[in-house]
Formats: C-alpha cells, structure tokens, sequence
C-alpha cells in the first residue's frame, strides 16, 4: 500500500482512487462511459467514480424535456432515460450537479440529493457527502443577481421565466455551504468562481474566446458566489464546466488566523463533443474506507440548523449576519452533530433507495413532437420525503404545494436597520457589478474525432505544492467509423494531425509580496489544446477554427465532417453569431 509525505512530514497510509471528471454531459452517457471504459483498457486501472460538472440531463421523458431551458428544435432525449429504466446500468458510480440545461423538475425533487437512477447520484441543490475517505461538496445551478436573494418559488409547469430562474443559485445554499468547517478534498460548481482566471494562462484564454477579454480583464466574468465559496473553503480540488474550455489554474490561500497555506488545484473541462478535452481521470489519495456513498454528518447538521430560513417566495432573503438580532454563525457545535447522528440511529451511509416516480421514454415510438409536449406538474420524490422526515426538515417542494406544514416556524428575518457591506450580503446588487455568467450555451458541433486524456496530479514530495504535472495518453476515435486506436498515442504529445502543440505554461500560485517567480512548465499537451487556435486537424481548417471564435457557425452534431467548410451554397442554412454562447439562442432566450 503506498505511503504518502504530508507537508507535516508525518507519513499515513493512504490508497489511490481514481476520478474520473466531466465537464459538461449534455445526456451524452454512452460516449462519456465507453471512454471511461477504452481508458481503463488501455491503463490497466478501474476508475472508482465519475463526477459531472452540470448540464447532465437526466430526462426521463417528454415531459422532463419540455422543461428543459432549451428551444424546442434542439430538444433531444439522449441516454439518460435508458439508465433510468434499467435497460442500461452505470458502470461507474456517478454524481453530479445541476447545471443550466436540466431536467429541472425531476432535480427539484431532490433539494438535498438523491439517486436520480441506480448508480447514478445528484448532489441537490447543494450537497457534502464522503466517499472512500473523500469529502465532495457541491453547487448547482449558475449565478444571476437578480435571483439570488430568492427563495425557492418555481415549479413546474414552469413559464418561460420560471424555466430559467429554477436553476440560478440562492443565497440559501451558499450560505449553508460556509458554515461547513474541516478540510474538503473536492468541490464542483457548474460556472466558474470569479477571478480564477487570473491564477492560469489567462492570456491563452483569451485568444481561444475573445468574447471573454474584457469580462476577464474586468474580473466580472464567473460567478461571485463560488468565488466566495473558494475563499472560504479552500478545497483541495475545484472542477467545473460551463465556459466550454478546458483550463486549469493553481490558487494559492493563506490562513490568517492559523499562517497556514492551503492549494486549490482548479480544473475546467469542455461538454461532451468529439474533439473536446472533456474528460479527465485523476489519481486523488483517499483512505482504506469503503467506495460507498455517505452523508457528511455535519453538512446534514447545517440542514437542521437553517431550516428555519428557507423559503418558497419570490421575494427577498436576507440570511442573518453581524446586523441581525438572531443567531448568524451555525457552524455545528459537537453536541448538534451528535444530535444529527442520533437521529440518524449513527448510520450515514446513503441507502440504495431509487425509485421511479415517472414512466421513461418509449424509444419505439420515434421521435417526440415536443411541440405536442406538455409540461408536467411538481411531485414529491420518496427518497426525500424519507430523509425529511428523519431530520425533521422541510422538503420545498412540500411546502409549495401546501403538502406539508413547515416543521420549524420560521422566524420572520427582517432586513437590519443598519446597511450591511457586499461581504456580509454575499451578493451583489447593483446591476453593473453582476458576475457575468452565460446562461445559455452551445449545444451541438461537428468535429468527428473524440479524444480522452488522462491527467495525473503528481504526488512527489519533490514537487513544488503549488505545482501541477498532467500525464497524458490520448485516445483517438473516428466517429465515422466507429473504429478505436489499439493503443494510446506514444510518447510525445502529438495532435491528430501530427503537429506538436504549443506547450502551456501555468503559472506558480503568488506569494504575499507578489514579487514574480519563474513559470512551472506544464507538461500538457491537452491543456494546451483547448486553449490553442489551431488543432492541426485533418477534419477542421486552421480558418474555420478562427471563424467559429468570432462568430459562430452552427452546424449540427450529426452532420457529416466533409460538410464542416462553409460553402456559399449552404451558407443560407448558418445561423451566425457574435458570441459563442449564443450560437442557438435568441436574445429572447437568455436571461438579462
């Protein structure tokens, strides 16, 4: 069994788990499971678990599509609902978070997590659970100003609105996640933390999405909340999706209180398209516990102790702070946890307790004219029912369909007499300071070859802590063909087309007097590629390549490669764009 150094210089055994992580899956199951499979194949490993960084797309039905914040031609079953019948089983335990193109009324029967189908595990609208020695938080959803200090008030059938609010982060969550305290190895957000940017190859980003630059350069662009949650947190390892770019970055903390440094290893991976880097499996150092899913017994203390503040109303949420009468500081204290524990009978493993609450798709009756397709209305789901019963909670869903009375009274919060600080708020209120988030992003390409690497994160007391090493074994698949590489491409990180890539250098996290430090060479050819303006493809053109930064030409995923170029005969059937986030959406499809 291997022996890990700490930074203490104490030695602890430790075992290897390796990750798999997916930026966004946008229903692709079947691709993003083959290539976990074609990598254990050719590596020798066995990938412990799969996270996903939002836009999953568990839909079940018809039904869950039509409340998808999509436009109706777009709107595509995909895989899930095969997992969710049992036809197909995972082969890897999943977990995963909301994004902004879900199935939102099947996740909102799930506030506190669940299994969305056998094997296959959501994190709720926030969540902490602990496997194999691990602690994995997340947050779900994309931040937006103007809905953050809402309650949870949306449920379906949802209006055009409402179909887009349901998945914007709240205040509520956020502020339950900063009470937490400990270590936390893993954390995923769907949108970026704000600023993170400036702790990578910034400047290679923006060459890649020049639409970016002056968000970036303004550090507007991300979300203000999971920046806050970073600096509060100061997780191990921070993953998300959303900008549909693969970069990494080293953030460096410093523990006022305590002088200690801390290192967060960010990693953002692109959807689920042939040639995109939107996989990644890391070796993490867990322990000898068992690879099985269980609660976090302080997360479902904080639960407990801020039930009382959630609320099913659009109207405005203050959580209490320094200006509030009332208690602001819930940090569970021993006697709370050991509360939870009691009435958890001190078992937190997450029982195997998926059941359907809705028919899947029938594949045979071709595809849906969603059109035809009505929304369906809200339910309650059996899993939380049973957790909020045990906690004595509050299931929101419950509560807005007049199911259930609140199990706590909630104290009326009234807004403090006093003008609190942006800090103590925890948002952002004037309109020109918003983070700025996309809401809406692409969904479809027609690039023809996939290619999954492997990244390693190096474990060498040698290393620098705050240095990152990629090992990497490209996979190549022919989509035309269907026809895979018997073996990884060797030795030097080559392109498909054989051109060596620019290397990546990433920068050293910064030290308090900000004084430079040489560069730490990442060895990373995938890093490098998804920040690099020419792929050397054979199925792609250097000119077209840049074309699709400047203004976006969407072509559908099932198109043939040799229809890519754009003709002048088919130019009329190009829906253009400036931006390309809004490479299929109308201005009046996307939030203000």
């Amino acid at each position: 069994m291997p022996i890990v150094q700490e930074a203490t210089g104490t030695s602890i055994l430790s075992t290897k788990m390796h990750i798999a992580v997916e930026g966004c899956s946008h229903g692709e199951l079947d691709t993003i499971y083959n290539s976990i499979s074609r990598l254990e194949e050719i590596h020798g490993f066995k990938v412990d678990l799969l996270l996903c960084c939002g836009d999953f797309q568990s839909v079940r039905n018809e039904q869950d599509l039509k409340c998808m914040a999509c436009p109706v031609k777009y709107m595509e079953m995909h895989d899930f609902y095969r997992y969710h019948s049992g036809e197909k089983t995972a082969p890897v335990l999943t977990i995963f978070i909301g994004g902004n193109h879900e199935a939102s009324n099947y996740l909102q029967e799930f506030p506190y997590g669940g299994w969305v189908a056998p094997n296959i595990y959501y994190l709720g609208y926030a969540g902490v659970i602990r496997i194999g020695g691990l602690r994995i938080g997340g947050l779900s959803g994309i931040y937006k100003g103007p809905d953050y200090l809402k309650g949870h008030y949306e449920k379906s059938p949802y209006s055009e609105d409402s179909k887009r609010s349901v998945y914007h982060v709240r205040n509520l969550e956020v502020f339950r996640l900063k009470q937490l305290s400990g270590d936390h190895d893993i954390f995923m957000s769907h949108d970026w933390p704000r600023g993170v940017y400036h702790h990578g190859p910034k400047d290679r980003l923006m060459q890649m999405k020049k639409h970016f630059r002056s968000e970036i350069q303004n550090t507007t662009l991300g979300s203000r909340a999971a920046e806050d949650l970073l600096k509060k947190l100061c997780p191990k390892h921070w993953f998300s999706g959303h900008l549909h770019v693969k970069f990494p970055a080293v953030i460096q903390h410093k523990d006022a209180s305590s002088g200690r440094s801390k290192v967060t290893k960010f990693l953002a991976l692109d959807k689920c398209l042939p040639r995109r880097d939107f996989l990644q499996v890391l070796e993490i150092s867990g322990s000898n516990e068992p690879v099985e899913l269980s609660y976090d017994a302080e997360w479902l203390t904080v639960l407990r102790l801020t039930n009382h503040l959630l609320s099913v109303l659009p109207n405005t949420v203050y959580m209490p702070g320094p200006g509030s009468s009332e208690r602001y500081q819930f940090t569970p204290t021993a006697e709370e946890i050991e509360e939870t524990m009691r009435l958890m009978d001190g078992n937190l493993r997450i029982q195997n307790n998926f059941m359907a609450t809705a028919e899947t798709y029938n594949h045979s009756r071709g595809k849906p004219r969603m059109e035809m397709v009505q929304m369906p209305s809200s339910r309650l789901n059996p899993q939380t029912t049973a957790l909020c019963d045990r906690l004595n909670i509050d299931d929101p869903m419950a509560l807005l369909l007049g199911e259930k009375k609140r199990s706590v009274m909630s104290p009326k919060v009234n807004q403090p007499q006093s003008r609190l600080n942006d800090s103590e708020l925890n948002v952002t209120l004037e309109t020109s300071k918003m983070s700025n988030t996309p809401d809406e992003d692409v969904l479809s390409d027609d690039d023809n070859t996939d290619i999954v690497m492997e990244m390693k994160l190096s474990d060498s007391p040698s290393k620098p802590e705050g240095s990152l090493e990629f090992v990497l074994s490209p996979i190549r698949r022919d989509s035309s063909t269907s026809s895979e590489s018997s073996q990884p491409i060797a030795s030097s990180p080559l392109h498909s087309g054989g051109e060596r890539r620019p290397e990546l250098m990433l920068s050293r996290p910064k030290v308090g007097n900000g004084s430079g430090t040489r560069p730490t060479q990442c060895d990373s050819s995938s890093a490098s590629s998804s920040l690099s303006e020419s792929e050397g493809s054979p199925h792609r053109s250097p000119h077209l390549k840049r074309t699709n930064e400047d203004q976006e030409m969407f072509v559908p995923f099932s198109q043939p490669s040799s229809s890519s170029p754009v003709s002048s005969t088919n130019g009329k059937k190009m829906k253009k764009f400036k931006r390309r986030n809004e490479a299929i959406y109308s201005s009046t499809e996307e939030d203000a």
